[in-house]
């Protein structure tokens, strides 16, 4: 409510209406997918504040079971929806505080003892971001093993491999598929090394400086099942953004493994190519053309990569000349990390909807083999006859026009060392995957049971 000043009251003083509309931003719907993430740090938060020895006690363990328990109220509305956070709120912090007031009195207004909002915003967005990237990761599996069954299904389809996009060498469908989907997997570490930089706790730091108080930060590192605390209070708060750039990176490398793959999707699809057709159900009309069937879907993803990476050069843009300590340049790096992510998870699951219904067209991949796409397999022939490999070269150059087409099956069945056409282990894939599935397993089932504990709920609350 504003005052008869024209100042709008908050929690953290008066501010006037356009610039607390300026500073809050989109923070009060952003943060709406914190709030389960907020609370959990809150409970954390409070539970070490119970155990906490000090004359008087802060908060009795009776009292903190009150503020834990309205905490999974707060955490179901929002599941439910129904949370919601005002301008006034300013962002998700305040208004999970605000609530915890209006239900517990004095009791609400000092669960923020020995905390800021700096620590406290750093700790919903780790624990929200390892969330994330655990999804990220298995949608990044389930796509690659997608890819992996397709190449397996047509393992030994020749198609012609290019370089330059020009017809290079004989190929197959399945040294195709399985080549993005190696490329995905090589891509995890990088989203591994996200998870790792934000399995860090940052409570207890507060505004990067401490409390004078004796904060058990292991403690609270525990029961929201983090790796250990930063330990350096000062790092904790300047590791802000970074954590959000670092992220950004590895969603930047996988939009970038799905952007070629969307355009090799695109291209082969040409009637020109016809080598795939892609799902009608997954393609889009023309408002015109009654005979379009248009790969909106594919062009977005390889849009969408341009998108990410952008996102990722401003948040490094952002922190490039910030000083030590929180500055408040940081808050536009969140926004900029949560819909990096939510792109990147869509864009994984799309990708996996469109291989799952791919098809190909065996005459269309055989009709594209013409002599030259032979040229070097003869010349690797005449090596074996004796002749030096150059001179095989310079014969087979100089006599191009004299060129037979061979049989294709042939030639993708001599390639049989390791990663050849002929040589492809596609149980690598399905392994891989297995791992990546365990990996991820593992690390959800301890979080969610460590959760679950602080609670006295399962969790995720229902």
């Amino acid at each position: 409510m504003a005052k008869a000043d024209g100042n709008q009251k908050t929690i953290v003083g008066k501010i006037h209406p356009d610039v607390l509309s300026f500073t809050v931003g989109k923070d009060p719907v952003l943060d709406l997918d914190l709030a389960v993430w907020d609370c959990l740090g809150t409970a954390a938060h409070v539970t070490m504040l119970s155990k906490m020895r000090v004359t008087p006690p802060i908060m009795g363990t009776e009292e903190r079971n009150r503020v834990v328990a309205a905490l999974v109220e707060i955490m179901r509305e929002a599941r439910a929806g129904t949370f919601t956070i005002t301008e006034a709120d300013q962002d998700v912090h305040l208004a999970v505080e605000r609530r915890l007031t209006e239900r517990l009195g004095d009791l609400g207004r000092r669960v923020h003892t020995g905390r800021s909002r700096n620590d406290q915003v750093a700790v919903d967005i780790r624990l929200h971001a390892k969330d994330q990237l655990l999804g990220l990761t298995e949608e990044v599996a389930a796509l690659a093993e997608r890819l992996a069954a397709f190449g397996r299904r047509h393992a030994r389809l020749p198609m012609v491999g290019r370089t330059h996009l020009q017809p290079a060498m004989p190929s197959t469908v399945g040294l195709w598929a399985t080549g993005y989907a190696e490329l995905l997997f090589d891509d995890l570490p990088l989203v591994e090394a996200a998870y790792i930089t934000n399995d860090r706790c940052p409570l207890g730091s507060a505004a990067g400086y401490g409390v004078p108080l004796p904060l058990d930060r292991a403690l609270t590192a525990r029961l929201l099942d983090f790796a250990r605390p930063h330990h350096n209070v000062f790092h904790a708060s300047n590791a802000r953004g970074k954590n959000e750039a670092v992220m950004l990176a590895a969603c930047g490398q996988l939009m970038l493994s799905l952007s070629r793959l969307a355009e090799d999707l695109i291209l082969f699809s040409m009637p020109e190519f016809g080598y795939f057709v892609l799902p009608p159900e997954l393609c889009t009309g023309s408002s015109i053309m009654p005979q379009k069937y248009n790969p909106d879907v594919l062009e977005l993803i390889r849009a969408k990569a341009a998108t990410v990476l952008g996102y990722g050069t401003a948040a490094n843009t952002i922190l490039k000349a910030l000083p030590g300590g929180y500055n408040r340049d940081l808050q536009e790096t969140k926004e900029l990390y949560m819909e990096g992510l939510r792109v990147t998870r869509a864009s994984l699951r799309i990708m996996a909807l469109m291989v799952a219904s791919l098809k190909v067209r065996p005459e269309r991949l055989r009709a594209g083999f013409t002599p030259g796409v032979f040229a070097t397999d003869r010349a690797l022939a005449l090596v074996a006859g004796g002749m030096p490999f150059r001179d095989a070269y310079q014969h087979v150059r100089s006599h191009l026009d004299e060129l037979e087409a061979a049989d294709p099956d042939q030639a993708v069945a001599a390639k049989t060392h390791e990663g050849g056409t002929a040589g492809l282990d596609f149980d690598f894939y399905r392994t891989r995957a297995g791992e990546v599935r365990r990996w991820v397993r593992e690390r959800r089932r301890h979080a969610h049971a460590a959760f679950a504990r602080l609670l006295g709920v399962t969790f995720p609350v229902a």
